[in-house]
């Protein structure tokens, strides 16, 4: 197939023409258009008042994402609550633990991150067990996690405090492009959402991650590039050697 438009389910990289998408964009001679799928609207704390969690029982808080971060803080401001000095933070990545110093002094005794990798996390937390952790979340995420606590019978509580809603695409035509990139199932969602009669044909699909993956078969839709893999753990690698197979085809 010939490959020459993909649309790429992300915000641009800020430097697009130092990035790996601008040396794909280069050595393949393809455009590349970005734009995210879904937005994240934060839940307001009239709303989140009706589950009756209260954020000051639990003593400790389990980050995913750089969302959970923000909109934590943000509803315990808006209900006018002082997160204690005490309370301890258990993050899936060393750059969500930093982000954190955007609304709490890092102090190493209460902060604990992971490397990017759930089993390596619940390990970190096996070794609180007496803590109760709260686990803010979108109103659509993984199950990883969740499954992995009750597993190692683990005290927590899920908090949906953002939703993650469909982005308005109508301005696209979805059948000029030749790939389209997702990176969550919440991406597979909006492209239904906005394109209810979408017929995939000879487009490409690619998809980054075993959730997202899932969500492509879910679908009823053929993958094509998947990452991450031995030979391309990024999915910038594995476009790279999806177009290279192509232009051999030729």
């Amino acid at each position: 197939m010939k490959v020459k438009n993909i649309l790429v389910s992300q915000p641009q990289p800020l430097d697009f023409e130092k990035s790996p998408y601008g040396e794909i964009a280069r050595k393949f001679n393809v455009n590349i258009t970005f734009r995210k799928f879904f937005k994240i609207e934060g839940i307001t704390a009239k709303d989140f008042r009706k589950d009756r969690i209260n954020l000051l029982d639990y003593s400790a808080v389990i980050f995913t994402s750089r969302n959970a971060v923000d909109h934590y803080f943000r509803i315990c401001k808006e209900l006018r609550l002082d997160v204690p000095e005490t309370m301890k933070y258990f993050s899936i990545s060393e750059s969500t633990a930093y982000y954190l110093q955007k609304y709490v002094q890092f102090r190493k005794r209460k902060i604990f991150h992971s490397k990017e990798n759930a089993a390596n996390l619940i390990e970190l937390i096996k070794k609180h067990k007496t803590e109760k952790f709260l686990l803010p979340c979108s109103d659509i995420h993984k199950m990883e996690i969740p499954k992995m606590l009750e597993d190692n019978k683990i005290t927590y509580k899920k908090a949906v405090i953002y939703r993650t809603l469909a982005s308005d695409l109508s301005d696209l035509r979805i059948t000029d492009y030749d790939l389209l990139v997702f990176f969550s199932p919440s991406g597979i969602k909006s492209l239904f959402k906005n394109f209810p009669e979408f017929v995939q044909g000879d487009i490409a699909i690619g998809a980054f991650g075993s959730t997202t993956q899932k969500a492509v078969h879910d679908a009823g839709l053929t993958l094509t590039v998947n990452a991450p893999t031995e030979s391309a753990p990024s999915m910038t690698m594995a476009i790279d050697q999806f177009l290279q197979c192509e232009a051999k085809k030729k």
